[in-house]
């Protein structure tokens, strides 16, 4: 099935996971996750089965002033 991930499209194997999502871009915590613009809890990650054409955002917190 199709994804996009931070608007850039990746392919993944039915009944992938958010956490299968996320671990295609290697990102280090801290960061946020939404699917289709509704934020979805770090504990969720690995329950959260994605349909085709989901839009998932990966957000990292930027430090500074």
């Amino acid at each position: 099935m199709k994804v996009f991930i931070n608007q850039m499209a990746y392919e993944l194997k039915a009944g992938a996971t958010l956490a299968d999502a996320i671990s295609l871009l290697q990102t280090k915590p801290p960061f946020a996750a939404a699917v289709n613009m509704e934020f979805v809890p770090n504990t969720q990650y690995s329950q959260r089965l994605l349909q085709n054409d989901d839009r998932i955002d990966v957000i990292a917190p930027v430090t500074g002033g």
